[in-house]
């Protein structure tokens, strides 16, 4: 399968003629003490997209407005993230805040996307909460147990580093900041220690894993295991992209999420397959 690149909004392409931007729009969550901001867009179907670890929402801005077009859109900033900052972030206890979220807004099912550490939450929300997740799209997802040394990570860091684009240097830099030493410590502490290996086939929700041909920081290799260890699962591999493909290949990116979330039901059910997106 393969996906031919057209322009978009976010990506540089122009916009069609008499096509609208969506109306993107800025709210704050109370649970527990914690104020949880968080963005909307669009309408239809519930999507949430689930930035990772030294992320926020902004690392979904050229995705938003594409999927906004055909679905509702909720973008969240993760506990002690982006402007979600007065509290403390703990791994463990993300996926339940969603759900509590998520009740919040009388969402009862909503399709789920997470990058990174996102992806972890993701998944554990799909194994713990099934009927809360219709389809599931994880994006290099930190799901399955590294198997590096803190060395090993360190210069896949490094390395991921050299291919991120100009443009994204800045967000990551803000991010990072504005999350603080402390708590980027905590969470990838949490991450590395964290193994979902037994949660996993418990996930009902139809999936499909889209990853960077040049992820370095959570190699392919994690990816095609993922895959195997999930029931109904595809991957798509975007080639020349590192381990942000929604910022790197917006519009491959965009397309394969779209294809993927208009599927009929039937077509999901398949084996599990590899995919390229050029």
């Amino acid at each position: 399968m393969s996906f031919r690149a057209e322009p978009s909004e976010r990506a540089g392409g122009a916009v069609r003629q008499g096509q609208r931007k969506a109306r993107i729009e800025e709210r704050h969550f109370q649970y527990d003490g914690v104020s949880i901001h968080y963005q909307v867009a669009g309408h239809g179907e519930p999507v949430v997209l689930i930035h990772g670890l030294s992320g926020s929402g902004r690392w979904w801005r050229r995705n938003v407005e594409p999927l906004a077009r055909r679905f509702r859109v909720h973008v969240v900033d993760l506990v002690g993230f982006g402007l979600s900052r007065d509290g403390r972030f703990v791994l463990h206890d993300a996926a339940s805040h969603l759900t509590a979220w998520l009740d919040s807004l009388g969402i009862e099912r909503a399709h789920v996307i997470g990058h990174s550490m996102g992806g972890a939450i993701a998944a554990d929300l799909a194994a713990d909460f099934p009927a809360r997740v219709g389809r599931l799209v994880l994006v290099d997802a930190a799901a399955v147990p590294f198997n590096r040394t803190y060395l090993q990570h360190a210069l896949g860091l490094l390395r991921g580093l050299c291919y991120l684009p100009l443009g994204f240097l800045p967000v990551l830099a803000a991010d990072a900041c504005r999350a603080g030493p402390l708590t980027l410590l905590q969470a990838a502490r949490d991450l590395l220690s964290a193994d979902l290996t037994a949660k996993l086939p418990r996930i009902q929700a139809p999936a499909r894993l889209i990853w960077g041909e040049r992820d370095f920081l959570v190699p392919l290799e994690l990816g095609r295991e993922l895959c195997r260890s999930l029931r109904h699962a595809d991957l798509v591999v975007i080639e020349g992209a590192g381990h942000n493909p929604m910022w790197d290949r917006p519009t491959e990116f965009n397309r394969a999420v779209l294809e993927f979330l208009a599927a009929d039901s039937a077509s999901l059910e398949a084996d599990s397959a590899v995919y390229s997106a050029a």
